[in-house]
């Protein structure tokens, strides 16, 4: 018996009425997207590995998926470097390309490659799939949909406020109430590791820190201690764990921890413009919120960060993210390029949506009428009617064969079609139609014009 098929975890099928529901959210975005300024553009699948190695940190260079070199990859190993068996060393001689980590990297080489044909600032967002090589779990996969949006070529803040905007715009427009962005910048993590003598330890630190909400303080203080962070650091540390309350409350101790530090002052000059420009702007329906622990673990970030939760009923991980990237493109050779960009996690929005029953009704019909196939005459009398309403945006369809009618009608039951359309010799010899309501059983006899009337209502 042959073994059935399956597919890599991590990794998805997707039937009709979920690619719906995913088009229904894309969708939004998109028109979001469109309608503050942003053009759309699309990168390979995958890259060179020059290209986004070392662009993540370590963290992220161990989950990028590696595409083997065509042909016999091994043939160019000699004896000595194959006996060694340190896959780090091989990869680079057997592995030249790999599927993109994210969108931001990529768009960053787009930017550099195409600088003499770009019009700054560029206003750009990419909707593709990525990959990271991570354990699969609710929320977390393998491949998975990224949403961006991004603004090179500026260093004003207002990018940062629209972002903000751009957050509460999308999810007002699909009805997710209770939203909260997170606000942080990485200047000022920056001030705290040189105030607590840790300033070597930029990265290890807010990687560390970045995982407060998943693993608890303790966990995170360990994680430092093992990163070669001194157990004294950490403890100058403790005011930053403790800090909560309003905005202006936690801005205030900011400022008593950073005053020795003047990059630190300076990111919180820049929450402070970003906050007041949104109390005045007001937001719809989400909410911004300081959060001095937030660090996002990417390298690139230099500036203001944002991370999006879920309302509080409902236990998953961020639905979006960003940040300001000052340098990204000098990677690539190209100096004093400022961006900033954001990121909605498609999957996650997703199951948010479906456990707050939040997707409208109409997201997964698909055809609106069915009409049943007695035989080939009748069949082209149907065609020619529902040529006429698929013109004017009516989704009709025709039973593919004459089957017997219990058949047909389960079909429509099971695709949940609402209306049918019966036609037999007595129809076509009177130019009729009998249309019936599958939901309360009701059929009348119509013309075409009353038939095209009703649906258009309906629908």
């Amino acid at each position: 018996m042959a073994k059935k098929p399956g597919i890599p975890k991590g990794t998805r099928d997707f039937n009709p009425e979920q690619v719906s529901k995913r088009s229904y959210i894309l969708n939004t975005i998109k028109r979001s997207f469109e309608r503050f300024g942003f053009q759309p553009i699309e990168t390979p699948s995958f890259e060179n590995s020059e290209t986004l190695m070392g662009k993540y940190g370590e963290e992220g260079d161990r989950l990028i998926f590696k595409i083997l070199n065509s042909g016999d990859y091994l043939s160019k190993i000699d004896d000595e470097l194959y006996s060694e068996k340190q896959s780090n060393k091989l990869t680079s001689k057997i592995s030249e390309k790999a599927l993109r980590y994210d969108l931001t990297v990529p768009f960053a080489r787009y930017v550099v490659q195409y600088q003499n044909d770009i019009t700054f600032p560029f206003k750009r967002y990419q909707i593709q799939p990525v990959w990271r090589a991570d354990r699969p779990q609710r929320g977390r996969f393998r491949e998975f949909y990224q949403c961006d949006a991004d603004v090179v070529g500026s260093k004003s803040l207002w990018q940062e406020v629209e972002f903000v905007q751009l957050y509460d715009d999308v999810f007002t427009s699909l009805n997710l109430k209770d939203v909260t962005i997170k606000i942080n910048n990485r200047k000022i993590l920056s001030g705290i590791a040189e105030i607590i003598g840790a300033k070597d330890k930029l990265i290890d630190f807010t990687v560390a820190l970045d995982k407060l909400d998943k693993i608890g303080e303790e966990k995170v203080k360990e994680e430092m201690l093992k990163k070669g962070i001194t157990k004294s650091s950490i403890d100058k540390l403790q005011p930053l764990f403790s800090i909560s309350g309003s905005f202006e409350k936690q801005i205030a101790g900011l400022k008593t921890i950073l005053q020795p530090s003047t990059e630190g002052l300076k990111g919180i000059e820049e929450l402070e413009f970003i906050a007041g420009a949104i109390s005045e702007l007001k937001l719809q329906s989400a909410k911004l919120q300081l959060d001095v622990t937030l660090a996002r673990g990417l390298n690139y970030y230099t500036g203001c960060i944002f991370e999006v939760s879920a309302p509080d009923t409902v236990s998953i991980g961020s639905i979006g993210g960003g940040g300001r990237y000052d340098d990204l493109t000098g990677i690539f050779g190209m100096k004093d390029m400022s961006g900033v960009g954001i990121s909605f996690g498609l999957d996650r929005i997703y199951l948010v949506l479906e456990e707050l029953e939040l997707f409208p009704e109409t997201v997964t019909n698909n055809i609106e009428v069915l009409f049943i196939n007695f035989g080939d005459e009748e069949a082209l009398y149907c065609l020619k009617a529902i040529k006429t309403l698929r013109a004017s945006n009516i989704k009709a369809e025709l039973y593919s064969e004459s089957a017997k009618m219990k058949k047909q009608m389960t079909y429509a039951n099971k695709r949940g079609i609402n209306y049918v359309v019966l036609v037999g010799a007595n129809e076509v010899s009177r130019g009729t139609y009998t249309f019936k309501n599958m939901e309360t059983g009701d059929q009348q006899e119509i013309n075409f014009d009353q038939l095209k009337n009703i649906l258009s209502k309906k629908l």
